[in-house]
């Protein structure tokens, strides 16, 4: 199974949860791609993903089949190539925006799962990765929220959450999705750019349900959860936003005790990582 995440070092945290959690669940080698480089922009130095914890990864896949690995890809080159220029200062880093510029990589298969580093796998994904997406340049879950609000077509919900994607690179190659989406991200300010790119031009995605990214709350038929900010109405209208790694706020917040042999584990090696 082919995933790929993207990000500066602040993903670590996530990363390691989600690939522990893959481990959990996924009976098959994992091939794990990582997009990450430096970046200074003028308000902020950003730093990749450090070379410690793309070993601690790869060792650890490798404890559990030996034809895994966790390979780290700097795309600092392309990325200055094809700069985002508008959107460099949004509330959302620039690392949001890598996963676009995986149709340059030629190490990179056809068929590869995007994941956010705050997605945990909960049950096996397998059937989900390996459903048939020939005619498609992804596929993915409507977001929670946007799906009220955007679309393109008006009778029709179709604004899909960009956490959870699986991609056709094959297909992305030959329509030049990510192409046009660069070159949109680059003219165009956008509230949440990716996300926003790849509804308005993505010509060809299937629509699974929403047990494949959750994004909400935990349902007894939940595959993939991810962790993403919420509305709360109670005993006021405000957001929440806890990320599976925050220990105390998944008890103490979401009362979420469903993934704790997958914290200890993270916590442990963790500790490990940051004592060397």
């Amino acid at each position: 199974m082919n995933i790929l995440y993207c990000g500066d070092h602040n993903i670590e945290d996530g990363l390691l949860l989600s690939i522990l959690s893959l481990l959990k669940h996924v009976k098959e080698p994992l091939s794990i791609y990582v997009l990450t480089m430096p970046l200074s922009t003028p308000e902020k130095e950003f730093r990749p993903v450090s070379d410690v914890m793309i070993a601690a990864l790869d060792e650890t896949v490798k404890k559990t089949d030996g034809r895994s690995f966790a390979r780290k890809i700097d795309i600092s080159a392309l990325f200055e190539q094809m700069c985002p220029e508008a959107n460099l200062n949004t509330r959302f880093t620039p690392f949001c925006m890598l996963r676009l510029y995986a149709d340059q990589l030629a190490e990179l298969p056809d068929r590869i799962l995007y994941l956010d580093n705050d997605v945990i796998c909960r049950k096996d994904c397998t059937d989900f990765y390996y459903q048939n997406i020939e005619p498609y340049e992804l596929v993915g879950v409507l977001d929670h929220y946007g799906k009220w609000f955007f679309r393109n077509k008006l009778l029709r919900r179709d604004y899909i959450n960009s956490g959870v994607l699986l991609l056709n690179l094959k297909k992305i190659r030959e329509t030049g999705l990510f192409e046009k989406c660069r070159a949109m991200c680059r003219e165009k300010e956008m509230f949440m750019p990716d996300q926003s790119a790849i509804n308005k031009l993505c010509a060809a995605k299937k629509i699974v349900p929403r047990r494949f990214n959750e994004q909400r709350k935990l349902h007894e038929d939940t595959i993939l959860q991810h962790f993403t900010t919420s509305f709360r109405f109670f005993p006021w209208l405000h957001t929440l936003t806890v990320k599976p790694w925050e220990v105390e706020k998944m008890h103490d917040e979401l009362k979420l005790h469903e993934y704790d042999d997958l914290l200890a584990e993270y916590t442990h090696m963790m500790s490990a990582l940051k004592a060397q």
